[in-house]
């Protein structure tokens, strides 16, 4: 139906920005009476209406009882058919479009709307086939091999008693207690949050409590202390969130990690020997390194084919959209608290300007690797998308099916198809010129 009313769309197009086009939409009182009466028809024949046999109803009882659906669903027609109209315009190379004005509809009379466009500039990426890079690989060295082997000694080793005043890494037993004042229905995990007998408290990151790390270093045995903990604005338990609590707390015991001799790590890790697990190690290193080399090649690569590419307008709305995304990134790794949050805000002019040449540059890219994604026709197919999403959601502790809802509900899955298909013409670009 909607092909049918593409030609019934009066369609004017103008610019109205960089990269920006306007399309006003017009559907005049005869084309849209004519749809009117289709979906009347339509609703009349599966509605009930007491007294009526389905289908028998006068149609202007439909019209009246069933108004607003009507009026829906003629805008949803409306609507889809001026999309498709304007997406089938081979001369617009569209990346985003959305809704600018929309008037009221009334079904059998004119109606127009105002849509904007973001279209993609012209990029000229040159002879993208042809780059060559040379990038060194990094050789290990046994002194990498032995802080491994240290670092393996320590992660599997045992924690013990010890005596003195507590160290970094250390792990206490201890009872606290807050001063916060828990709400009726506080949960068991906010209710331990609080206070706790015969806990155990690791002096690493992530802290149990904000602030113990350093308040408990040089703690000793027997010993009582008070601390002030302040929970960043996004803390896990919302009634804690932003807020500051004052802990008192008593250490009972200290435990310290104590490092496997070298033949409690060869039987800790399954290995044949002590030399085997040095291979195995090395093997490791190597397979890093190359990896390392093969990003360092890759951004290599887009470094000479960024300089060779023509320069290009921006379109302002990717850009906004970038640096948006940038200042919340940042937001969320400065603002632990009320106070964060309104330093943050105050200082908003500052932080936008601070990244605003990053989401250029990213802004840049994105259009750079599209161009040649087109060019090369690179696509991403559903396969793909959900081994990517099965990625994700482990890393996020979500199931893909979850992520997937998550990422289409905020309108991110387009991005995350971007990304792949980007990342797919990088690594072809740098198989090629690393070849």
């Amino acid at each position: 139906m909607a092909g049918k009313l593409n030609d019934l769309i009066i369609l004017e197009i103008k610019e109205s920005g960089v990269c920006t086009k306007e399309f006003a939409v017009k559907i005049d009182a005869a084309a849209a009476k004519s749809e009117a009466d289709k979906v009347v028809s339509y609703i009349a024949g599966v509605a009930s209406i007491p007294g009526f046999r389905p289908g028998k109803a006068p149609r202007g009882m439909v019209s009246k009882k069933y108004a607003a659906e009507i009026n829906e669903e003629l805008r949803n027609r409306f609507v889809g058919a001026a999309i498709e109209k304007i997406e089938s315009d081979e001369t617009l190379d569209l990346l985003s479009l959305r809704f600018k004005e929309f008037g009221e509809i009334k079904a059998g009379e004119e109606f127009s709307f105002t849509m904007e466009g973001v279209v993609a500039p012209e990029v000229d990426p040159g002879d993208y086939n042809n780059l060559k890079v040379d990038v060194p690989l990094d050789a290990v060295e046994d002194k990498a091999i032995e802080e491994r082997l240290d670092m393996y000694r320590a992660m599997y080793g045992t924690y013990a008693d010890a005596e003195g005043a507590a160290q970094a890494e250390d792990m206490l037993k201890v009872d606290y207690k807050g001063d916060f004042e828990l709400p009726e229905d506080a949960g068991a995990s906010l209710k331990r949050q609080i206070e706790a007998a015969d806990a155990f408290m690791w002096l690493n990151e992530p802290e149990n409590i904000p602030g113990c790390i350093k308040a408990l270093t040089g703690a000793e045995v027997g010993k009582e202390y008070t601390f002030e903990a302040e929970y960043p604005a996004d803390y896990r338990e919302e009634a804690l969130a932003g807020k500051k609590v004052n802990y008192t707390v008593k250490v009972s015991a200290i435990q310290r990690r104590k490092k496997l001799t070298d033949e409690e790590l060869v039987e800790r890790t399954g290995s044949k020997d002590l030399d085997t697990l040095r291979d195995n190690i090395r093997k490791g290193l190597e397979l890093d390194a190359k990896n390392q080399q093969r990003r360092n090649a890759s951004e290599a690569v887009f470094a000479k084919l960024n300089e060779q590419t023509n320069d290009f307008a921006l379109p302002e709305a990717l850009v906004e959209n970038e640096v948006q995304k940038l200042v919340q990134q940042k937001a969320r790794e400065v603002v632990k608290s009320e106070e964060d949050a309104e330093k943050f805000k105050a200082e908003l002019a500052d932080h936008r300007a601070a990244v605003e040449d990053d989401a250029k540059k990213s802004v840049r890219r994105a259009l750079i690797l599209r161009q040649i994604a087109k060019l090369e026709k690179i696509s991403v197919d559903e396969q793909e998308l959900d081994e990517q999403l099965q990625m994700m959601s482990r890393y996020y502790g979500c199931k893909p099916r979850e992520l997937r809802d998550m990422l289409e509900k905020s309108g991110s899955i387009d991005e995350l198809r971007m990304d792949i298909i980007n990342g797919k013409v990088l690594e072809k670009l740098t198989e090629t010129a690393i070849g």
